[in-house]
């Protein structure tokens, strides 16, 4: 039964009968897939569950995210950005089942581990595997139900993964509510924007999707046919819309949360336009958010921007009327500098509806100028290169009479092979630049009797331009197509400065029909401040490096018939400016800081004496406890104890809210037990002790100042330590982390990754006698986990001793020689690593041949087995044995016909944590 037109009103609640909580908690314990857990000590437990699905002919690499109980709960997909995997979103996933919500993630197809070709999301192919993932999950017992097989579902993602949630709720019913980030709505406007073709960021899109070869047949020809020509064709543009959210645009009708990038030449302001105005007319709510960054860069708001989709969610799928879901419109706006970290000051703007992209229209008179000569020429260059003031035009070649005089007739060339070319957005470095076009900084470049240039009288009033502006001309080429590019700068009042807002430029084709009559361009839309005193420059270039121009050269004429109009959206309000932070904030710290001094004055006088026997002992705690805030009897750690020794790894695993980072915390003196002690080669640990000199440690993550470089920040850190700078060891430090060239770059250029290797060899700064990290790994990618690995073995063996925090319990089994095991602030098990791997009663059968998952659910029917599942190659089984022994199960094998090549046991460290986590829970 399909689902009313209104299905995102009112739904009443449902809630599964015992027998589901009983079925949740077997698929999780027992079901196909890896099993873990992942969140910190404060947050609920985040149940992950990776797993293979085969679909319309391929392996979809998935994984879910559930916390708390069986109850039910909405169901929300995310999808991934083009060129990436379901690994990019995972953080965001662990937050929204936090939140109660079951999660599912994947690899599209041709990404990750997925297989089959890329189809840029055709509805026979990707789109069609997100409704098995939605089947998929109508079968789950904990997600939440409107009918029978048709769960309460989300789906949001960004880009590739914005454009799948669209063309979900376009193609299957059952989508309950979309959040699409930084997408499009036309591809085929995207890549050949009024028919010209966007050919750096077509060559960047095919290249990040690993080679033509990845793709489709019919899609690799059809880019190399339009990158040779350089100019798309109607089949192209036939191919590319079909498989575009545009094709299924009557039929999206979910409350639509809209997200798109400022700082973004690939899909512009104008694609998330499209599709609010398409998505409003069929009747569904709809909110608009024009956030800093996109794909050029920038800043991409992301805790903002997930925070507003989890809202958004809330209301729309879990009915919580209560949840704010934001103003009709958002936009966050640019202005000025943080001289605490150079950082760019954001401010949001906003109103109760959208204003589209041509609210509140002012007219601007424009007069032509006059180009100064080209480089090399005896000139200082054009609008786009440093130079004086241009002088108004007195005359033009392409015209007579009073336009021609005016220079609002201009004549210029399009040069041989477009080169050089003029230069406005660079894909994947323009968001940077978009960021200092709001601080008055940017860089473009058109050079001379390459283009048409008009400029308004300096401004009388300040302007902010929200939208796209417009303007009338009449174009004329002396050959075929005439292929141009509109932009509109911001000048300084003396014509030495100008600023291109966002770096965006907009392409347009005039064919031979449509010259010589009025025809109205439409700019790029942006969100800009011009001052007044300012003046506004409209360019029309004849090239841009971005985009394929005509080879052949060319004559062009334009004339401009009519003023810039300019939008303003004056419903659109900027919120009024926070409190600078030092103007509460010094006070506060000063409070803070007193009262710490204080504290840490009274506990000194009572540390105990150092205990000369542990005087060799890197790490012993005893009796140990911590009770959570405000609680009577509720434990973050409760009589934890155990001992580390010299040239030790140590591993400390437990599930999340286990007590592992509360430990660190306390161990590293950041909070004071409530019982028990910690000793640090026999000293008791308290705030500010003096044995915290020989201890480094990455626990709470490194604050760096953004506007320094990686090796600054850290002398700057060593200078704190009041410690003489030929014991830092940096060089040292600097060459485990591994940044390279990087350490000479500003920390705000940093990936998280980079970020995160800086934050260790802070932490190794000094060759500390005790290593402590929390999660080392976050951040890094394959190659450097396992640099990683080897930094902890190499940094142990030389009679050091590291204690590593992690979630990744293969990179743990790998490079830990001893583990800690907690479980609910309590020890369960502590030893060397083999020891603590080295029994159960888990067996791998290795099989001739792939066993078939009727054949996997027999096994696991077997009396006395607690569960079978694949190997992940499919040519054999992990057994779990539960009362059945290692001979009754060969013999039922051979039963089934099951080709058996050999039995042996299986003890992994992920089998020996689930055990002890699993009895310590019973």
């Amino acid at each position: 039964m399909e689902k009313p037109t209104s299905r995102w009103r009112h739904r009443l609640p449902r809630t599964p009968g015992r027998w589901a909580a009983v079925v949740a908690a077997i698929a999780v314990l027992a079901g196909a897939g890896t099993w873990t857990a992942v969140a910190d000590d404060s947050a609920p437990t985040v149940h992950r569950q990776d797993r293979m699905m085969k679909m319309n002919g391929v392996s979809v690499d998935t994984s879910y995210f559930t916390s708390g109980g069986s109850q039910r709960r909405p169901a929300v997909l995310i999808g991934h950005g083009f060129g990436g995997s379901k690994n990019d979103v995972r953080a965001q996933a662990e937050k929204l089942a936090a939140d109660g919500y079951a999660v599912m993630t994947w690899s599209a197809r041709g990404f990750g581990r997925t297989t089959g070709e890329i189809t840029l999301n055709a509805p026979d192919a990707e789109v069609k595997d997100v409704s098995g993932l939605i089947d998929w999950l109508a079968d789950r017992p904990e997600v939440e139900l409107d009918a029978k097989g048709d769960p309460r579902v989300g789906v949001t993602g960004a880009s590739y993964g914005g454009a799948i949630s669209l063309l979900a709720a376009g193609h299957d019913k059952r989508v309950d509510a979309i959040a699409p980030v930084i997408s499009y709505w036309n591809l085929a406007d995207a890549l050949f924007p009024d028919g010209v073709f966007k050919k750096l960021w077509a060559g960047i899109f095919v290249s990040s999707g690993g080679g033509c070869e990845r793709f489709s047949k019919e899609l690799c020809e059809m880019y190399e046919r339009v990158a040779v020509s350089g100019k798309p064709d109607a089949a192209a543009r036939e191919l590319l819309t079909e498989r575009s959210p545009e094709a299924v645009a009557d039929r999206i009708d979910v409350p639509a949360l809209i997200l798109q990038g400022q700082s973004d030449s690939l899909f512009p302001l104008g694609q998330a336009d499209a599709m609010a105005k398409a998505i409003q007319a069929n009747g569904a709510p709809v909110s608009v958010d024009w956030i800093s960054g996109g794909h050029d860069g920038g800043d991409d708001e992301g805790d903002r921007v997930e925070g507003r989709i989890g809202d958004w969610f809330d209301r729309y799928l879990k009915e919580d009327k209560g949840a704010d879901t934001g103003p009709g419109f958002r936009v966050t706006r640019t202005g000025g500098v943080d001289s605490t970290d150079g950082a760019a000051l954001k401010r949001g703007a906003s109103s109760d509806s959208y204003p589209g992209l041509n609210s509140g229209g002012r007219k601007i008179a424009l007069t032509g100028v006059r180009q100064q000569n080209a480089p090399g020429a005896g000139g200082e260059g054009g609008p786009g290169a440093a130079g004086g003031q241009e002088a108004p035009a007195t005359g033009g070649s392409g015209g007579g009479g009073r336009k021609a005089a005016d220079g609002l007739t201009q004549t210029f060339r399009n040069p041989a092979g477009a080169n050089p070319p003029s230069v406005s957005a660079i894909p994947g470095i323009g968001g940077g630049l978009s960021q200092l076009s709001s601080l008055g900084v940017g860089l473009s470049l058109d050079f001379p009797g390459q283009y048409a240039g008009f400029e308004s009288a300096p401004l009388d009033r300040p302007v902010h331009v929200t939208g796209s502006p417009t303007v009338t001309v009449n174009v004329k080429a002396d050959q075929g197509d005439a292929v141009l590019f509109g932009k509109v700068y911001d000048v300084s009042p003396d014509g030495k400065q100008q600023v291109l807002p966002s770096q965006l430029v907009a392409p347009y084709r005039v064919t031979p029909a449509e010259q010589g009559k009025p025809i109205e361009l439409t700019l790029p839309a942006v969100d800009h401040e011009v001052d007044a005193g300012h003046r506004l420059r409209l360019v029309l270039s004849a090239t841009d490096l971005a985009y394929a121009s005509p080879a052949e050269p060319a004559v062009y004429t334009v004339t401009l018939d009519g003023p810039l109009t300019v939008p303003t959206a004056p419903g659109v309000k900027t919120a009024a400016a926070a409190l600078p932070w030092w103007t509460w904030g010094l006070p506060a710290a000063g409070a803070v800081i007193a009262a710490v001094l204080l504290l840490t004055a009274r506990r000194r006088t009572a540390t105990p004496a150092p205990d000369p026997a542990l005087a060799d002992v890197p790490l012993q705690i005893t009796d140990l406890s911590k009770k959570y805030a405000g609680a009577t009897d509720r434990y973050a750690v409760r009589d934890l104890g155990f001992r580390v020794e010299k040239g030790q790894v140590l591993g400390l695993l437990g599930p999340n809210g286990a007590g592992k980072t509360t430990t660190l915390r306390m161990l590293m003196g950041l909070i004071t037990p409530d019982a028990g002690e910690i000793r640090v080669f026999g000293h008791a640990i308290r705030p500010g002790a003096p044995v915290l000199s020989r201890v480094g440690s990455f626990v709470e993550g490194a604050g760096f100042l953004p506007h320094l470089s990686g090796r600054s920040n850290l002398e700057l850190y060593w200078q704190a330590t009041g410690r003489p700078a030929e014991d830092a060891h940096i060089d040292e430090a600097l060459e485990i982390a591994g940044l390279g060239d990087a350490l000479a770059r500003a920390v705000r250029t940093y990936s998280q990754g980079m970020r995160q290797r800086l934050a260790i060899a802070q932490a190794m700064l000094g060759m500390p006698d005790l290593l402590i990290l929390d999660e080392p790994t976050n951040g890094l990618d394959p190659p450097q986990i396992r640099e990683m690995r080897d930094v902890m073995i190499r940094y142990a063996a030389g009679g050091r001793t590291v204690i590593v925090s992690s979630h990744l319990l293969s990179e743990v089994e790998q490079s830990c020689t001893h583990l800690v095991v907690m479980d609910r602030g309590r020890l369960v098990q502590a030893g060397p690593v083999a020891e603590i791997t080295g029994s159960g009663d888990m067996l791998l059968v290795t099989t001739a041949s792939e066993v078939t998952e009727p054949l996997v659910e027999k096994v696991a029917a077997l009396p006395g087995i607690g569960s079978a599942v694949r190997t992940d190659d499919g040519h054999g089984l992990l057994v779990r044995l539960d009362g059945a022994g290692a001979g009754q199960l060969v013999a039922d094998l051979v039963r089934l016909d099951v080709p058996v090549t050999g039995v042996g046991p299986h003890r992994r460290l992920e089998d020996a944590f689930l055990t002890l986590i699993s009895q310590g829970s019973a």
